[in-house]
């Protein structure tokens, strides 16, 4: 994608459907007269006064205690400078929209136009009544330990600038494993830090925490190294000012045990590499290009544990890991402050999270056969979803045992829980899905790239690296829509009408012919079909030429499936193919089965699909809880319709007695939980949070998904076929462009799987 493209993309982003990224959204019932007059007056008048009588209460009947404030001043907004405070927000928006979605805290976001510390000081104890925490972010350096400083003496909430700290905590975790995987004593190591901001000094104030000997701390700036007898420091950089006898980033290197950079990109050779003791710990955190180029650096020293800021690299310090989840601790415990101890705390369960199993969800994000504890693994990932449930409880424990916990936690089982129910909401899975697509991205034809939406999907695909886009059309008309789109990539394009294609074309009738001879298909025929594009994109897909293949934007779904039925056909075992649409609600991942080809299937073939879901859900990552729906409850009706779920569930009980699937089920009851193990112990599902429906007829299962969808605006992806012998995948009619890139990037790791289960039986054999 060109700079311009990608510029105008990042603008309509944050312009279209509605300006911005966050939004505030009512928690009670407002549907009617009774409703408001709670809301407002007269009702609302009965919490003011008894917040009024003591106000902690504040806490027990206003969001206080899940609200954190993002502030800035806009002087030091990520690397574009002094921008000021209007253009900085769209960071701080970005910065609540990742609270949101990593620990479900809500924000403000609020952008002081001064840069007089008093005034912007003021400014936040004013406010501050109405947060729970404040979230300091890019003000420049510094007047940011100051005005820190100042506030987390004046106020009674939890106060941290993430720019100093966030980086500090995440890179301490790193720093505390990458020394254990080298044998090595923080205390005895020597450090170069090459940097002189909040983030180095914060870092580096860190590193001393947890044992770094301030004599082997070398802190280098643009000016070289920050000497005890050069003139005009700062009182930061005084506390880091060196005796040695030394002036570059160059001498500082030689025999440094560890390279700390949160400075510029390229600033180490690799001869500076070469020159640092053996087993080196370089974390190049420079944005977006560090220090030294992560592949550069890997093959000049072998022995290298390297860190970046990147997500396309091992040991990505990014402190998303660190910010939402230590002011979750914070918040739920009604710290009055975030402290060194809460701080080490958050270091501390990082880095032993990094030393357990990876959960298989986490591997197959990251493409990963199996992630272990090593060099190229020292922190954890940002998608690991044990994070939610390992670093506030550590938080929250210091912040009790340093006395700044006003709201002590008593029962930790019950927290855990509720932090993992906290993150039903989040839509990682999306992120999940795309990550690991990009891991190994496939050849994906595209049958409809003559229509504008399906060209821009298949760009994002292009261009964010999630598969090879094959563009399937009318030649001309692709090519005029690329123009219009500035899709100046090099790609694949076929029409398979035209005369270039001919010898192709009769080479895919000759093999479909060879396939359907007896099913009443001459050659002539299959010459005709292979005119067609999802025949011949079908073909293409059987014949080895691309991996996967999208189609339906355009078309009716029969019409689609059908030549993929007659061309690709089933996968072995397999008597009817179905689809399931993953529905992303506010209860988590939801997968409705069959939405769009089986109208009224046999108990047999209920179980059946049952069976593909089970398989497909693991394939995302997660643990299928099923519920096989019907309008009855464990045999209150003997109507054939509620029997053959009945047997469809006995079937499953003795041929997968692992599978946690039950029925027949009404939908409220399997999704109530509590009115299930109430009504229904002996269920399977009794106490289990179910993530599936297989209903019992396309009627009910096309109904409920979409009127889920429209209703609710719940993002859907599907219908994701199940049982094809390749991976095909069919769009709905009029599919937005989001949900052909995620369709796609269904097809991608459907692809990857089969892939590896092809070689499974390879290797078997």
């Amino acid at each position: 994608m060109s700079k311009q493209s990608r510029r105008r993309e990042a603008l309509l982003y944050h312009a279209k459907p509605r300006p911005g990224k966050i939004q505030v959204v009512p928690t009670k019932k407002y549907a009617t007269q009774r409703d408001l007059s709670l809301a407002y007056s007269p009702g609302v008048a009965e919490p003011c006064l008894e917040i009024a009588k003591e106000v902690n209460n504040v806490y027990k009947y206003t969001n206080k205690g899940n609200l954190v404030a993002v502030i800035s001043n806009g002087t030091a907004v990520l690397g574009l400078g002094n921008i000021g405070p209007e253009a900085s927000k769209p960071v701080m928006e970005g910065k609540g929209l990742l609270f949101k979605i990593f620990a479900d805290i809500d924000v403000f976001d609020i952008e002081v136009n001064t840069e007089d510390i008093d005034a912007f000081v003021e400014t936040v104890k004013n406010i501050a009544p109405t947060f729970g925490g404040i979230n300091l972010e890019d003000i420049k350096a510094p007047e940011a330990f100051e005005i820190e400083r100042r506030l987390k003496a004046e106020l009674d909430i939890p106060v941290m600038h993430d720019d100093q700290h966030g980086t500090a905590i995440i890179s301490a975790a790193a720093l505390l494993n990458a020394l254990e995987l080298t044998g090595k004593n923080i205390s005895e190591v020597r450090i170069v830090i090459s940097g002189a901001g909040a983030a180095a000094v914060s870092c580096t104030r860190l590193y001393i925490a947890f044992g770094a000997d301030r004599k082997n701390i070398v802190m280098v700036d643009s000016k070289g190294v920050i000497r005890d007898d050069r003139d005009s420091l700062s009182e930061e950089k005084s506390e880091f000012a060196t005796h040695r006898k030394i002036d570059t980033l160059e001498e500082a290197m030689e025999n440094a045990d560890v390279f700390v950079g949160l400075s510029i990109a390229n600033i180490v050779t690799p001869e500076m590499l070469k020159s640092m003791a053996s087993n080196p710990i370089v974390f190049a955190m420079a944005n977006p290009d560090p220090e030294i180029e992560y592949d550069v650096a890997i093959a000049t020293r072998e022995d290298l544990i390297m860190a970046t800021g990147r997500s396309d690299h091992p040991n990505q310090v990014n402190n998303v890991l660190g910010f939402p989840f230590i002011f979750r601790g914070a918040l739920d415990v009604r710290a009055t402050k975030i402290n060194e101890p809460m701080k080490m705390a958050a270091v501390k369960a990082l880095a032993e999270l990094a030393k357990e199993p990876v959960p298989e969800q986490v591997n197959i994000a990251y493409g990963e056969t199996k992630l272990n504890f090593g060099r190229d693994y020292i922190i954890p990932k940002p998608f690991d979803p044990r994070l939610i449930a390992m670093v506030p409880p550590a938080v929250a424990k210091a912040a009790m045992e340093s006395g700044v916990a006003t709201e002590p936690i008593t029962d930790w089982e019950k927290y855990q829980d509720e932090l993992y129910e906290r993150m039903g909401s989040d839509n990682k899975i999306i992120r999940l899905l795309l990550n690991r697509a990009k891991m190994a991205p496939k050849r994906i034809v595209f049958a409809e790239a003559d229509q504008l939406d399906v060209l821009k999907a298949a760009q994002i695909v292009h261009d964010e690296g999630i598969g090879i886009p094959v563009l399937l059309g009318r030649k001309e008309i692709i090519l005029e829509l690329m123009e219009q789109l500035e899709y100046e990539a090099e790609v694949e394009i076929i029409d398979p009408k035209s005369d270039e294609q001919e010898e192709t074309r009769n080479r895919y009738a000759e093999k479909h012919w060879s396939n359907r001879r007896r099913s009443g298909i001459t050659l002539y025929d299959a010459q005709g079909l292979m005119r067609s594009r999802n025949y011949y994109a079908a073909m293409m897909l059987n014949e080895g030429d691309v991996d996967c293949m999208i189609s339906g934007y355009s078309r009716a779904y029969p019409s689609v499936v059908r030549p993929v039925l007659e061309t690709v056909g089933r996968f072995e075992g397999v008597d009817k193919v179905a689809t399931t649409n993953l529905m992303l609600t506010k209860r988590g991942p939801m997968f409705i089965s069959d939405t769009s080809i089986n109208i009224d299937p046999t108990a047999k073939e209920l179980a059946k699909i049952a069976q593909m879901t089970n398989h497909t859900m693991k394939m995302f990552g997660l643990t299928p809880v099923i519920a096989m729906i019907s309008y009855a409850n464990f045999g209150s009706s003997k109507d054939p319709h509620a029997t053959k779920v009945r047997e469809a569930v006995a079937y499953l009980h003795r041929s997968n007695p692992d599978m946690l699937v039950d029925g027949e089920l009404q939908t409220d009851f399997a999704l109530n939980s509590e009115m299930l193990q109430k009504k229904f112990p002996f269920s399977k599902l009794a106490g289990k949070k179910v993530n599936a429906l297989i209903f019992p007829n396309l009627d009910s299962a096309n109904s409920n998904y979409k009127l889920l969808k429209e209703l609710n605006n719940v993002e859907s992806i599907g219908p994701i076929m199940l049982g094809m012998k390749k991976p095909v995948h069919i769009l709905q009619l009029g599919a937005s462009v989001e949900e052909i890139v995620n369709m796609a990037a269904v097809a991608v790791v459907d692809a990857q799987q089969k892939e590896k289960r092809v070689k499974e039986l390879e290797t078997s054999d």
